[in-house]
């Protein structure tokens, strides 16, 4: 067995060359290097994919999670509902503008935020009386859209601004609607370990409101007015580099192929390892990108052992998440304790996520299949 990448962004690379060398010498040729032309024609063709009105592209998937609730004023008081299992960013940029993320829980198939406990959340933090409820990060785990059925509801009976963490979810669908369409706004990651990823770190922002996409406008550049010395709020320096987007167009012409691919590959896995590991879970009406494949061990012995059992064959995984948000040492303060969210504790100490790119071939898969069969 050859060496085997987790991630193998150089057969994309080698697959997409010409063109994306192609963009990268006309960026340097022209020497715009900051709001190029490529950057416009981006955020076009992101909406034109993501069936969005407005884009607006960002130097993170961070900022494209934290301009939106700065744009809402949203703020100390405030409490924002964020699932426990998931990527720090989810809740670090609630803290960062001065609110307090009120974490909820898994569900069991899909890893995403349960409704039902979003709404227990909501109920008891009325009740409470310390917060006032005000917005929803409802993020699409590898690759898997949330349930913005249910969720879009449920923050309408409520009031609630709901922002859509796309960061694992660009290439999914619920029905005909795209990921990165749902909520009030949505965010996006193009960091290189994406589905959609870039060269370094990028990220896009996406809503169909046209105030609020002015708003984050000026806040992506300084606050800014008419102009970039006319400041009328604070803001960030959270532009995309015209280079990143250059790189990002060809990778975006080739993402339904790459998408198609990955899905394909996915099916491969599952046929072989259900029943050996509890499989990834796809929704009737919903479709993943599979951002990552991961699987769910029996226990965190098991998956210790099979983890071990992948590094010495040369096969590379991950544990995403090793550690639920409730009970990461920065939110200690706010008194969560083990067993508060206990199916995010669980997905914690059991989950783990193989090889997945829009390359992947099927011999790699199979041998790989074939070491987990043989634990």
């Amino acid at each position: 067995m050859g060496k085997i990448a987790f991630n193998d962004l150089g057969a994309q690379y080698r697959h997409l060359k010409p063109e994306i060398d192609r963009q990268i010498a006309s960026v340097i040729e022209e020497s715009h290097f900051i709001s190029g032309p490529q950057v416009k024609e981006l955020e076009k063709e992101l909406c034109d994919y993501t069936g969005r009105k407005f884009c607006l592209t960002t130097d993170s998937g961070t900022d494209a999670l934290l301009i939106p609730l700065m744009a809402k004023g949203i703020g100390k008081g405030d409490a924002v509902f964020v699932p426990a299992f998931t990527f720090f960013a989810s809740a670090e940029v609630v803290s960062l503008v001065g609110a307090t993320p009120v974490f909820c829980d898994s569900e069991e198939d899909t890893f995403n935020m349960d409704p039902d406990s979003l709404v227990s959340k909501i109920e008891k933090t009325k009740r409470d009386g310390k917060l006032k409820p005000k917005a929803v990060v409802a993020v699409d785990l590898f690759g898997h859209p949330a349930d913005f059925v249910r969720i879009e509801k449920i923050c309408r009976d409520y009031g609630l601004f709901l922002m859509e963490d796309g960061a694992q979810g660009f290439g999914g669908a619920i029905g005909e609607r795209k990921a990165c369409s749902f909520g009030d706004c949505s965010g996006t990651s193009f960091f290189p370990a994406k589905a959609l990823g870039c060269y370094g770190d990028g990220g896009a922002i996406f809503t169909d409101d046209k105030e609020l996409y002015n708003i984050m406008a000026s806040i992506r550049v300084h606050g800014k007015g008419t102009m970039k010395y006319d400041n009328v709020r604070l803001g960030l320096n959270a532009r995309l580099d015209t280079l990143q987007a250059a790189i990002l167009l060809p990778k975006l012409h080739a993402f339904d192929e790459e998408n198609r691919h990955r899905i394909l590959a996915a099916a491969r896995y599952s046929e072989q390892l259900r029943g050996r590991f509890t499989v990834p879970s796809v929704r009737k009406g919903f479709t993943s990108s599979f951002a990552y494949y991961t699987l769910k061990a029996k226990s965190p012995e098991e998956r210790t052992k099979v983890m071990d059992t992948l590094k010495a064959a040369g096969v590379p995984s991950n544990i995403y998440y090793p550690n639920p948000l409730h009970l990461q040492k920065v939110y200690e303060p706010l008194g969560y304790k083990k067993g508060d969210l206990p199916v995010a504790e669980k997905l914690s100490q059991t989950v783990f996520s193989l090889p997945m790119h829009g390359y992947i071939t099927d011999d790699v898969i199979d041998d790989i299949c074939s070491i987990l069969k043989n634990i």
